[in-house]
């Protein structure tokens, strides 16, 4: 059942009401630098699916929203995440309250940074805890105590990034929509739930290339057990491709963003730094070391916008 077929239930927020556009669009661009290896380049435009619900945020929220019922959304960011606002926007629009469980003190009498002031602007209520306290936030007797200082106990808990077997249920469909369009598919990925989903979706004689956006070489681990949550075992054919983090999360430089903006002008598309670009441009590094043979139909998975 799409997420435009759902049956909306008492209580629980009217997803449809929203009017997400789905399938996204898949657009061709020509470039050289593909095209000179005999390799097309598509965009899936995930980022044209809702204006505030971005890309993977939209599949991987979805299914929460409606299994929150109506309840609290309680989830978990650092201070610029992408993730927090899709999560306070969502609460805004469906009239469900939300909380923001923050990374790091709030330094008193400093004024909120852009990203976390359009949170609270949408009506999510901020909780800040310490970093060691955020790092043990999965075990039960710290996620619970966060639950009580929120007032929250039955609330509707979402991990960190999105990604958890609901969410990865809902990324299946990304793969879907792609099944018939790409002989590889490449994504940025953060916690690793929209590829584990993705993967599931593509089908056989496909491939998904995951290029992460964190140091530390452990999301592989990290997408295994999504899949066997989700699944009840590994699904698809993935690898990742640990070479194009820029120093880590939220880091660029400056050749990364020369090479954005290098993309921008050549096809007219805004390209977020912090997790698109960096797909981009392994893709293009990939191309030119000759790891997609030639005829392939490689597809970028436009995940997210530039904020602000």
């Amino acid at each position: 059942m799409s997420d435009n077929e759902r049956v909306n239930h008492p209580g629980r927020p009217s997803l449809t009401a929203l009017a997400p556009r789905l399938p996204s669009p898949l657009h061709e661009v020509v470039d050289e630098r593909f095209g000179r290896h005999g390799v097309r380049l598509v965009l899936k435009r995930d980022d044209l699916i809702h204006p505030e619900l971005v890309g993977n945020k939209w599949r991987k929220l979805a299914p929460n929203l409606e299994a929150a019922a109506g309840r609290t959304v309680v989830t978990f960011g650092g201070a610029y995440s992408n993730h927090l606002r899709a999560t306070a926007a969502a609460g805004r629009l469906l009239s469900l309250p939300t909380v923001g469980v923050v990374r790091g003190q709030e330094l008193a009498g400093r004024p909120l940074n852009p990203s976390l002031a359009r949170c609270a602007a949408d009506g999510m209520r901020l909780h800040f805890v310490e970093r060691s306290a955020y790092r043990r936030k999965t075990e039960p007797g710290t996620l619970s105590g966060i639950l009580r200082a929120v007032g929250a106990e039955d609330a509707h808990v979402v991990p960190e990034g999105g990604s958890n077997a609901l969410a990865v249920r809902g990324c299946r469909r990304l793969g879907e929509e792609l099944r018939d369009h790409a002989d590889v598919v490449a994504l940025a990925c953060g916690t690793g739930g929209t590829l584990a989903g993705l993967a599931a979706g593509l089908g056989a004689g496909r491939r998904v290339l995951g290029v992460p956006v964190l140091k530390g070489g452990f999301l592989a681990d990290e997408i295994r057990a999504l899949q066997q949550r989700a699944f009840g075992g590994p699904r698809g054919d993935w690898s990742l491709d640990e070479r194009f983090h820029f120093g880590g999360y939220a880091r660029t430089t400056p050749a990364l963003d020369a090479f954005a903006a290098d993309f921008e002008q050549r096809h007219g598309l805004p390209v977020e730094r912090l997790y698109v670009a960096k797909a981009l441009y392994a893709l293009v590094t990939l191309a030119g070391e000759g790891a997609f043979p030639r005829g392939r139909t490689v597809a970028a998975v436009i995940t997210g916008t530039p904020f602000g």
